[in-house]
C-alpha cells in the first residue's frame, strides 16, 4: 500500500567495498535503484529511515516515495542485507513502481481461532505456509490476510484457495498449497507402548524353551546309562 513517506537519496558516482565503507562511516547505506524500464542507478540512503519501513506493519510491501536530486518516484524495498552480528543495514535494493500496473507481492497470513480438532480431539495444529503470493495494483496491497481455522478437525486442512483475497486480486500461489492442517498425536502414543510390550514379551517366551531344551540334554545321558 502507498504510504505518505518520502526518503531522500543521494546519487553515488562510484561503487565497490571502499565506497561502501566510506558511506557507512558517514551514516549512510549504499543501495541500487532500478525498474520501470529505466536504467539502474547507485544511491545512498539513511539506514534508519529504511529500517523503520521494514519494521512497519506493511514491511517490505510498503510503497513510498524516493527523492533523488529533486525527482521523486514511488518505490518498494525488494531486497536488503543486514550485518549478521550488529544487525545494521548494509545494502538495499529499491524498485521503481508504476502505480497503474499490477505487481506480484507476498502477503502474510494471520491464523485465527482454535481448531476443534485440537480442542475436542487432542490433535495438533501445524502451520505449513505463513504467506501467499498475489497479483494486485500497488495502491491495493493489503497488510495481511486472516483465515479462521476453528472448524478444522483431525485430518482436515485449509488451502490457499480458501484465503479471502479481494475481487481485484489474483492468486499467484498454487490454490492447492496447504496453509495449515490438524494432525493426530494419539496414534503415535499408542503404537509406542504396543511396540515396547512386544519387545518385552520376546525374552520371556524364549526362556522356557531354553530350560526345556536343557532338561532334555541332561536326561539323555541318564537313559544311556540304563541301557548300558
Amino acid at each position: 500500500m502507498k504510504q505518505d513517506i518520502t526518503i531522500t537519496a543521494k546519487l553515488r558516482s562510484t561503487r565497490g567495498k571502499n565506497e561502501a565503507r566510506r558511506l557507512r562511516v558517514q551514516g549512510l547505506t549504499p543501495g541500487v535503484l532500478y525498474g520501470a524500464g529505466q536504467e539502474s542507478v547507485a544511491v545512498a540512503v539513511n539506514p534508519r529511515e529504511v529500517s523503520k519501513i521494514l519494521h512497519s506493519g506493511s514491511g517490505a510491501n510498503t510503497i513510498f516515495d524516493l527523492s533523488v536530486e529533486g525527482s521523486s518516484t514511488p518505490v518498494m524495498i525488494v531486497d536488503h542485507q543486514n550485518d549478521p552480528v550488529r544487525d545494521n543495514l548494509l545494502h538495499v535494493d529499491l524498485k521503481r513502481i508504476d502505480m497503474n500496473k499490477p505487481i506480484e507481492v507476498k502477503i502474510p497470513i494471520m491464523i485465527t481461532g482454535e481448531p476443534k480438532g485440537v480442542k475436542l480431539q487432542g490433535g495438533l495444529l501445524e502451520v505449513i505456509k505463513r504467506e501467499i503470493e498475489i497479483e494486485v495494483l500497488p495502491a491495493e496491497i493489503p497488510d495481511q490476510f486472516s483465515i479462521d481455522v476453528t472448524e478444522l478437525m483431525i485430518g482436515q486442512n485449509v488451502r490457499a484457495s480458501a484465503v479471502p483475497i479481494g475481487p481485484n486480486m489474483k492468486l499467484v500461489s498454487s490454490p492447492e498449497q496447504v496453509i495449515a492442517h490438524v494432525i493426530a498425536l494419539r496414534a503415535e502414543e499408542e503404537e509406542k507402548p504396543a511396540a515396547e510390550g512386544a519387545v518385552a514379551a520376546t525374552p520371556g517366551a524364549a526362556e522356557p524353551e531354553v530350560i526345556k531344551k536343557g532338561k532334555k540334554e541332561e536326561e539323555a545321558p541318564a537313559e544311556d546309562k540304563k541301557k548300558k
